[in-house]
This record gives structure tokens, C-alpha cells and sequence, in this order.
């Protein structure tokens, strides 16, 4: 699944600007998502903590959920924000979301305000990984 220069560029503005809009008062660790779906749309989600710290959001998760309320379920890329020098990968529950909605081969991208950016397979991420596939 290629991803054009253009389509990362507009993922990375998505994402940046998702972040912006982050809801993450108890650990100021703000992230955004944004996602490319198969149809070419780009969704975003932010990260909504709450004070039960257990119900917080991830921005992947809201982002990917984003786009099942708009009728959307096959993506071909996913780039996460933050403003840390350590570019961040997904967490183990957005990683189990993501294997659910996207091909081994897509690739997730981490990037930063250093216009740094890292990249993995959705396999790396989580390689054997429980699928709908395992259900069959």
C-alpha cells in the first residue's frame, strides 16, 4: 500500500493539529493520530484522559473510532504526533485496535517536532497477533 508524499505530508498536519486539541490534564502528554482509510479520506483523533485514569482514550483508538462512525473500516497508514524527542510508538491496547483495522504491511509512522519520524509494519508492532482471522 503506497502512501504518497502528499498523503504524508496532510497526515502529519492532521495529526499535529489532532494534538493540538488533545484532553490530557493529568499527564500533559499530548498525542495526536491521524489515518489514511483505503478511500483516501483522512481522519484524526486526539488523546481524552479522564480522572479514572483507566477510561483515558488513546489518540490511534479515537482516531481509528473516528472513522467506524463514519463508515470507514480498511486504512492504509496511521502517523501519531507528539511533541517528545522520543518518538512514540503505540501502546499494546491501541497496537491490538490497529491489527484489527489495518494490514500487516501498513505501515504506522511516529513522528515529532523535530520533524523526526519513525516507521513499522503493523507486523512489527505486534507480530502474532490475535485476528478476527483466529476466530474462523
Amino acid at each position: 500500500m503506497t502512501v504518497t508524499n502528499e498523503q504524508k505530508t496532510a497526515l502529519i498536519r492532521h495529526a499535529k493539529t489532532a494534538y493540538q486539541r488533545a484532553y490530557a490534564p493529568y499527564s500533559k502528554f499530548h498525542v495526536g493520530a491521524a489515518a489514511l482509510t483505503k478511500d483516501q479520506n483522512i481522519v484524526s483523533g486526539c488523546n481524552v484522559e479522564n480522572a479514572s485514569y483507566g477510561l483515558t482514550v488513546c489518540a490511534e483508538r479515537n482516531c481509528i473510532a473516528q472513522a467506524v462512525i463514519n463508515g470507514e473500516q480498511n486504512f492504509k497508514t496511521l502517523v501519531i504526533y507528539t511533541e517528545q524527542e522520543k518518538l512514540t510508538p503505540p501502546c499494546g491496547a491501541c497496537r491490538q485496535v490497529i491489527v484489527e483495522f489495518f494490514e500487516p504491511q501498513a505501515i504506522i509512522m511516529a513522528v515529532n517536532h523535530l520533524a523526526q519520524s519513525k516507521t513499522w509494519t503493523v507486523d512489527e508492532l505486534l507480530p502474532s497477533a490475535f485476528t478476527p482471522k483466529d476466530l474462523l
